[in-house]
């Protein structure tokens, strides 16, 4: 009896005690993107689901498009669930559009070692001349300003250093986790999680002391969408694509009918276009590389002894080299990349489609029109109003304008339905 007395006694305790916090997490690691922006809303969407006492963003990016950096922040200014950016691990950094985001955050965290800044806007992609871009002074002065404004706005409305915001983008002014906290950049430095969490607790937000002391983590990953998007949201993924969609839709001109090439070709140019929505292409390196092709093609058609299809592959290096700004960390194409890329291309139209479309234009080896030219025997009298051939195991009507005799060797001149038009063999 006391025994039992003593588990309903802890049953009771147990149920009355308060269900442990939760604090969502994800983690962004590289740069930002579509497939970001979307993590980033479901995140927040899910943590509120949770009824997590926050979302911990661990935050490590180079930057991104400017498209995605609005709707985030966007996003964090709108959320009901404070949103904590913690820049890290050790040696992380948040250039350019992770400084944007870093500032909107309601908690803005580092780790020891990291730094933040450079978020002065880039103007992405080339010229025809294949230099880098540079833009003229009205569009960069123009972009410079409401990226000024922007990241001002941003910090004020956080209570951060505007000043030096400012200068972030002005000057790409770039500092270190110390540095940021002295200057009121960010709120405080965490060199982990758990120490993260310990200095949260009690932190006032929007009125709601944080309670995040002994609150249990719950990551929220990305989704299997999120993760393939995000990872063809690369230079090389397109430049992939593009080739695969130039040897799918040459490999179906070349042979109507396959249809598997075509197929193939067709949904990675879908995906290409997709892409080169998104991601800074520089128009002129598409051209090149088109002209690569028709210089490739034109080989076949009409041989030059091979000098159309060096002027392709030079044209292919220099269009995959303008393809994207080399000058940018985050959308350069490696020479790992395009120079396997030119050699496999040529090989490519030298060897096989080269060797296909010639093949087409071998003389026809089977079939009726094949019998065009051979010598047979006259197995009856030809003339003009018929006779019979054997030709090939089979019986065939014939007919010839000069009277043929039996057993006379003939040439077959034209296949005309199913009757054979001779003539007696010359010499």
């Amino acid at each position: 009896m006391k025994s039992a007395l003593i588990c309903l006694t802890f049953c009771l305790v147990c149920a009355s005690a308060p269900a442990a916090e939760k604090v969502a997490l994800i983690k962004i690691n590289g740069a930002i993107g579509p497939a970001t922006a979307s993590y980033i809303a479901r995140s927040i969407d899910e943590a509120r689901t949770q009824n997590a006492q926050c979302l911990v963003i661990q935050l490590n990016t180079p930057g991104g498009l400017l498209d995605s950096t609005q709707t985030i922040v966007q996003d964090f200014l709108g959320s009901t669930v404070p949103v904590v950016v913690y820049v890290s691990p050790t040696g992380a950094t948040a250039t350019s559009a992770g400084c944007f985001i870093t500032l909107a955050a309601d908690v803005a965290a580092m780790a020891p070692a990291t730094t933040i800044g450079a978020a002065h806007p880039v103007m992405l992609g080339g010229i025809p001349s294949g230099q880098e871009q540079k833009p003229d002074d009205t569009m960069k002065q123009k972009l410079e300003n409401f990226s000024v404004s922007y990241i001002e706005t941003i910090a004020a409305k956080r209570h951060r250093n505007v000043d030096w915001a400012k200068s972030a983008v002005r000057e790409s002014a770039s500092i270190t986790a110390e540095k940021a906290l002295e200057l009121k950049v960010i709120d405080l430095i965490a060199a982990d999680t758990p120490e993260l969490l310990k200095r949260l607790n009690g932190r006032a937000v929007d009125g709601k002391a944080l309670n995040t002391a002994t609150a249990e983590i719950a990551e929220i990953k990305m989704s299997p969408s999120e993760r393939v998007f995000q990872q063809l949201w690369r230079p090389e993924v397109m430049f992939i694509l593009m080739l695969i969609a130039i040897y799918g839709i040459i490999g179906e001109m070349t042979t109507p009918g396959a249809i598997l090439p075509g197929v193939v070709g067709a949904i990675a140019l879908i995906l290409a276009l997709y892409l080169a929505a998104i991601l800074p292409v520089n128009v002129t390196g598409v051209v090149l590389i088109a002209l690569a092709m028709m210089l490739f093609i034109f080989d076949i058609y009409a041989p030059t002894h091979g000098v159309l299809t060096m002027g392709g592959i030079i044209s292919f290096l220099i269009g995959s080299l303008m393809l994207f700004n080399r000058a940018d960390p985050l959308f350069r194409l490696s020479l790992s990349y395009i120079i396997p890329a030119t050699l496999i291309t040529a090989a490519f139209f030298v060897f096989v489609i080269g060797k296909g479309l010639r093949a087409q234009r071998l003389p026809v080896k089977t079939g009726v029109q094949a019998m065009v030219g051979k010598t047979v025997t006259a197995s009856t009298p030809i003339d003009s109003q018929g006779g019979r051939v054997f030709v090939e195991g089979e019986n065939w009507s014939a007919v010839s304008d000069t009277p043929v005799e039996p057993g006379e060797v003939i040439e077959i001149a034209e296949v005309k339905g199913l009757t054979l038009k001779v003539q007696p063999r010359k010499g």
